[in-house]
């Protein structure tokens, strides 16, 4: 018997091994689109992938004003036609928590590049990601992924999600978001606040000065020209001097009289010189009010004058008063403030990843795929010339 003859096992063992090449062959594609990335993906999520928890805050913002009845069904109608106050400052508390100051808050806080970086994550979730570098913009990239602000338009609330790779750094990151925005509504309360107070008070000063000025005006008018009140001097003056003269007529009238029944009464000349000196006296006080260039009639003008300067001035500055204490009663009336509708909470199960679902969808694509490819192939065979 020849040695070189082979047994029917040993002849089927390489026909065996052909068909099992003829047939990955053959399926080459399909396993190369299909079956590699979806057994990637069960290695991925199944045995690599790090779990990721999630801390969800839930805020809305609100002012005083809100707490008030509404006053007039207009007023209800232009309030529903456009966001409310408390939705614009949620928008820009909102737009914050997605900006690069507040990373460099949560950067000198709570070092959030650290967290990012945990050893508990994997090498393609942790920060920084492959092809990625530990600068300040990439870091702002990845906390793009892992920070979720948005606006709930059905409720009105703000909601803050927060992705890490424990649950105790997703609950910090969070509440410090949380603080941080409640620093933020402060901030713009007191900016609008003290823009609004200031130039009220701007307002109050001018008109103080103004009262002060015209005050020290009149007080220095009232020095140089020995008046205190022209026009009740000017009063006083006229009653002496009508008095004067109501004395004097009752005088001449003696006069007169005794000249017709006693000319030769030798108290004729006393009494003549008598109404003599009243008459100067009159004449004198006469002087004091009108007719010299020190009258207190060419005072009047110029005290006038300063005396509505000052009533003026007073008035300007208990407007001011008024406008200052008004601005701060609606300062203080507009003020927004953050209200806490859900606090962080501490998650106790990673939500992240989606381990079936994820790999489900990679053997869905991959699918998809590999049928768009056999297709095209189809078409390209159909098509081509027979030889």
């Amino acid at each position: 018997m020849n040695a070189n003859t082979l047994s029917p096992a040993e002849a089927e063992t390489p026909a065996r091994h052909g068909s099992a090449l003829k047939w990955l062959k053959k399926r080459r594609m399909f396993l190369f689109c299909v079956v590699m990335p979806t057994v990637l993906a069960i290695l991925y999520y199944g045995l690599i992938a790090a779990d990721i928890y999630i801390s969800e805050s839930r805020f809305t913002i609100k002012s005083a004003d809100q707490k008030r009845s509404q006053i007039s069904s207009l007023a209800n109608l232009v309030q529903t036609t456009g966001l409310s106050g408390g939705q614009e400052q949620a928008n820009e508390v909102l737009a914050y928590v997605r900006s690069r100051d507040a990373l460099k808050e949560l950067e000198k806080d709570i070092r959030v590049r650290e967290r990012f970086s945990s050893p508990q994550a994997d090498f393609l979730s942790r920060f920084p990601q492959p092809l990625s570098d530990r600068s300040f913009e990439s870091l702002f990239k990845f906390y793009d992924k892992m920070v979720d602000p948005r606006m709930d338009a059905e409720t009105g609330t703000a909601t803050i999600k927060v992705k890490a790779f424990t649950p105790q750094d997703a609950y910090v990151i969070n509440r410090r978001l949380l603080e941080l925005s409640e620093a933020l509504v402060n901030r713009l309360n007191a900016r609008a606040q003290s823009k609004a107070i200031a130039e009220a008070q701007a307002q109050v000063a001018l008109a103080t000065v103004r009262a002060k000025s015209a005050r020290t005006l009149l007080s220095q008018y009232r020095n140089s020209q020995s008046l205190i009140d022209p026009g009740k001097q000017a009063v006083g003056v006229l009653e002496i001097a009508n008095a004067m003269v109501a004395e004097r007529a009752t005088l001449q009238a003696q006069l007169d009289l005794m000249r017709q029944v006693a000319p030769s009464n030798p108290s004729i000349p006393a009494l003549r010189n008598r109404i003599n000196a009243i008459s100067v006296q009159i004449a004198g006080q006469d002087s004091r009010v009108v007719g010299s260039g020190n009258g207190i009639a060419s005072k009047m003008g110029g005290y006038e004058n300063l005396l509505v300067e000052q009533e003026f001035a007073t008035q300007s500055l208990n407007a001011a008063n008024a406008a200052l204490v008004q601005a701060r009663s609606e300062a203080q009336r507009q003020q927004f403030y953050l209200e806490r509708v859900v606090n962080p909470n501490l998650p106790d199960t990673p939500l992240l990843p989606k381990r079936l679902i994820n790999i489900i969808t990679v053997a869905a694509a991959a699918l998809c795929l590999y049928f768009i490819m056999w297709m095209f192939r189809i078409g390209i065979l159909e098509h081509a010339p027979d030889e």
